[in-house]
């Protein structure tokens, strides 16, 4: 009988949660299909061909290096256009501070007598980049064509070799180009499917939709409650803090476990993401993240003071989220203290191990679902001391 009563009056609470949510529709669509629409919009509109770094090419006078764009051509690096040759470095340096270019590769000008003496002649690059990825991306491209210069290099001094030892009656058979530059690279990727922008980040952007419509919706409930009048309701209810805990939880996780459905299907039919792993473990997967993070939104709305304070600690959790998780930048490039902040998201485990099962069919890291779970012990066990003490002290 007691159990009865116990279910009768979560499944009230269960009712209550999904009625009001379903009144508020805007709200949903705003928290699930805005994120995801923008998320498509981001990964249907990008174009890696698009960038392309204007390269001036800085050929001093008595290098001995061609000043025909012709004869770069083959060496220059997809993302690198060669716009021009000039012999006159300030002129260069001119263009890169009128942003006519973006980077400037400057020879030296005492090339040919330091490969003579033996000696090693420096390669001058300059960037005019603010974007630290950009500038990073513009350095590589720029020293991939400053080897080219070097590869030049060798091999006009390769075919001098061969010339003199020919006119000594001395025959190599090696080609000058094959001196220059004896290796090729022939790069191949082992990963399961061929990396692309949508497939990369719609695990990621699911983990990260999952987690922030589960923190803003708890995170507004109990004071949403508050203000309304519902909290002193239940509190001369025979509904208990740990009933009302349970309630909300099972609540929004249906409605979290529906969304997540959706959005997994229009990321697999829709968008073609790849989906290799096993459906039981992605699931294990969505559902602890979902835990998680309405433990998390719960723990919020308890101890706001207001609605405006629930709305700021959701966002700057979303901020978090979206810097610290492991989203946009890998989470290993950030210092251990900062990676640790990560680790307490819910979304940082959650992108990790949906990246790893839909990507890959596997994952080694595995331990993560622990943490997950732990979150979810923690915040649920927290909130439920908390809200017992709120409604022991307004009784």
């Amino acid at each position: 009988m007691i159990v009865l009563k116990v279910a009768t009056r979560l499944l009230a609470i269960v009712g209550k949660e999904l009625i009001e949510v379903a009144r508020r529709p805007g709200a949903l669509f705003s928290l699930v299909l805005g994120p995801f629409l923008i998320m498509a919009l981001f990964g249907l509109g990008y174009d890696n061909s698009g960038i392309s770094f204007r390269t001036l090419l800085v050929v001093p006078p008595g290098s001995g290096l061609s000043t025909q764009i012709a004869d770069y051509q083959s060496f220059v690096a997809p993302g690198i256009t060669l716009v021009g040759i000039q012999t006159d470095v300030e002129s260069a340096r001119q263009a890169l501070r009128d942003q006519a270019v973006d980077v400037v590769i400057v020879a030296p000008t005492d090339l040919q007598a330091n490969f003579d003496a033996g000696r090693q002649s420096t390669i001058r690059v300059e960037y005019d980049i603010v974007s630290p990825v950009k500038a990073n991306y513009a350095l590589i491209l720029a020293q991939q064509l400053g080897y080219a210069v070097n590869q030049q290099i060798i091999e006009r001094a390769a075919a001098k070799g061969v010339s003199e030892a020919g006119s000594l009656g001395v025959t190599i058979a090696i080609p000058p180009a094959v001196i220059a530059s004896p290796t090729r690279a022939d790069p191949h990727n082992l990963a399961p499917v061929d990396p692309n922008l949508i497939s990369f980040f719609g695990p990621a952007v699911l983990a990260l939709i999952l987690q922030h419509l589960a923190v803003t919706l708890t995170a507004l409930s109990l004071v949403h409650e508050r203000h309304t009048g519902v909290f002193d309701v239940l509190r001369v209810s025979p509904v208990s803090a740990i009933e009302i805990v349970l309630g909300k939880v099972v609540a929004f996780a249906v409605l979290g476990a529906a969304v997540a459905a959706l959005i997994l299907g229009l990321l697999v039919a829709a968008f073609h993401v790849p989906f290799l792993g096993d459906v039981g473990l992605v699931g294990i997967t969505i559902g602890l993240v979902l835990a998680a993070s309405l433990g998390l939104g719960l723990l919020i709305s308890v101890v706001s003071d207001s609605e405006r304070q629930a709305v700021q600690l959701a966002l700057l959790i979303l901020l978090a989220s979206v810097f610290f998780s492991g989203f946009v930048i890998d989470a290993t490039q950030f210092l251990p203290a900062v990676q640790a902040v990560g680790d307490l998201l819910p979304v940082t485990h959650g992108i990790r191990l949906l990246q790893d099962l839909m990507l890959r069919g596997a994952t080694t890291e595995l331990w993560r679902l622990g943490i997950l779970l732990g979150i979810t012990l923690v915040t649920l066990a927290t909130t439920w001391l908390l809200l017992r003490r709120a409604l022991s002290a307004r009784a």
